[in-house]
């Protein structure tokens, strides 16, 4: 059942990446917030890889497929902060529009990408394991719950999505931070390893809802 569920998943963030294309190319300004296509990408190779886990079977290939994913997670997932930095300071918001804010911003993010990489990535080994009928590789030394840098990520997201929703730009920032953050903590009830996945593409689709809301409030 999850091989669909990845896949039914990776033609959504196919039409997210292409819906954001359109947005960027329509965007004079063009700034950071667009890092979020780069997001988007890897989150189209994480889930359009365990789809075709089955399919590739175990193996060197299927392996090293998997450990791009982990790698990709390193260096993009951290761009969320800035994304969300750059989300606060389109909508106007005084005390993101100084140079500090925006030095914060990019040091933040920077930090959270080395200590992704210093703490998992450089040392990583994983294994691979079928569950619910999907083939995918693991860390050796899997972690229940969110990692560090998912949790200090959720932080200027869920600002962000506080600042939009206050500013009269949208709410959907808010509510998709929410959501991805109950669907990390709470356990579900169900017999799949997908869930997640479903809550970060709720969380993504929340983003570039976001930016196309800035647009329309603030047409070029």
């Amino acid at each position: 059942m999850d091989t669909w569920i990845y896949l039914a998943i990776t033609l959504m963030y196919i039409g997210l990446f292409g819906y954001g294309i359109s947005l960027y190319l329509q965007d004079a300004s063009r700034s950071a917030c667009y890092s979020l296509l780069a997001v988007t990408a890897a989150l189209i190779w994480d889930n359009g890889v365990m789809a075709a886990g089955r399919t590739l079977g175990e193996g060197d290939l299927l392996e090293s497929l998997n450990m791009a994913r982990y790698w990709l997670h390193a260096f993009c997932t951290p761009l969320l902060a800035l994304v969300s930095y750059d989300l606060i300071r389109r909508s106007g918001s005084p005390w993101a529009a100084g140079t500090a804010a925006k030095s914060i911003a990019w040091l933040f993010t920077a930090g959270l990408i080395i200590m992704e990489l210093a703490t998992h990535t450089f040392s990583l080994q994983i294994k691979p394991v079928q569950e619910y009928g999907a083939l995918r590789y693991v860390p050796v030394e899997e972690t229940s719950g969110p990692s560090l840098m998912v949790i200090l990520i959720l932080i200027p997201l869920l600002t962000a999505g506080i600042v939009l929703w206050k500013r009269k730009v949208t709410s959907a920032l808010f509510w998709g931070t929410l959501l991805m953050l109950a669907g990390s903590a709470i356990p579900i009830p169900l017999d799949s390893a997908a869930a997640t996945n479903v809550f970060e593409l709720i969380l993504i689709a929340s983003l570039w809802f976001s930016i196309r809301a800035q647009q329309r409030q603030n047409p070029q």
